[in-house]
């Protein structure tokens, strides 16, 4: 077993395992860290704990030591620094006439580093920029390009639901979403009513994926073959929450259909979930790439 804190470096990001070199650090405590990108500050979101070892992508480093007044005033001017920087970067690409939108600056705290992130749709050749902000800030420059998720997540919003957007405020990491998972959901295949701000499918879409599996290995799909007590029929609707199946029974002459739930039916033959070339070219923009 292992002694670690947790700490991250955005509001909601990955959180990176720390030895709190004998401290005891409660949630929120700022500290001074050393990474692959530099020294860093973050705020602690795990306090003191043992661990198993095997958790723990080696070598696990210490904190420096906890943040002093000293070095939360220089954090706070890190930040007003990182929004001129910012200015400064719209500008040098509007002068190169660049084809890319400039999201955001994040600078290490001992500032020897700066990293730039900017989307574009297309590979950018940004040398001549890179030289430009390097004779300026005289530090390591990264330029970073991020996807649209990534965007959203730095930049924020209001989601259709009328909430700020998950990736701001909780998921600390993506996960994929499908079409599949829209389907299987029987969710209306429009992209405006299933895809967020970012163009993306929503994230939201993840949510509930285990509970529709779990429910769709008990359930007669849409077309499966079953015996009813009124004799054997087609499944023609089904409603995953509830249980509950229309079946257009074979001795029904006039075509009319009842209404029977899951656990009165036996399957005789499943149908699949199926999705159209049609349905998978106009929607294959909304998967993250």
């Amino acid at each position: 077993m292992v002694e670690i804190i947790g700490v991250r470096f955005k509001d909601v990001g990955k959180i990176y395992y720390f030895s709190p070199k004998d401290e005891k650090l409660p949630v929120g405590s700022v500290v001074i860290v050393e990474t692959a990108r530099g020294v860093e500050s973050g705020t602690v979101v795990l306090p003191n704990r043992m661990i198993d070892e095997s958790e723990v992508h080696p070598p696990l480093k210490e904190i420096i030591r906890v943040a002093t007044k000293e070095d939360k005033e220089k954090i706070k001017l890190n930040r007003i620094k990182e929004k001129e920087i910012l200015k400064v970067f719209a500008e040098k690409i509007e002068k190169h006439k660049l084809d890319m939108k400039p999201i955001g600056i994040d600078c290490t705290f001992d500032g020897n580093k700066i990293m730039f992130y900017f989307t574009s749709e297309n590979r950018v050749d940004f040398r001549e920029l890179v030289k430009d902000l390097a004779a300026i800030y005289r530090t390591r420059i990264e330029l970073r390009q991020i996807g649209v998720r990534d965007e959203a997540k730095l930049l924020g919003g209001l989601g259709v639901c009328g909430r700020p957007f998950c990736c701001k405020t909780f998921l600390g990491e993506f996960q994929p979403v499908s079409i599949k998972m829209a389907k299987e959901q029987s969710l209306s295949l429009n992209p405006v009513k299933i895809s967020g701000t970012c163009g993306r499918l929503m994230c939201c879409l993840k949510y509930e994926q285990d509970c529709y599996e779990e429910l769709l290995a008990i359930t007669p799909k849409q077309g499966a073959y079953v015996q009813t007590k009124e004799g054997k029929g087609t499944v023609e609707e089904v409603n995953l929450l509830t249980g509950n199946l229309k079946v257009k029974l074979d001795n029904n002459l006039d075509g009319s259909s009842i209404s029977v739930h899951r656990d009165n039916v036996k399957i005789i033959k499943d149908a699949r979930i199926k999705l159209n070339a049609d349905e998978i070219m106009a929607l294959k923009s909304l998967e993250d790439n």
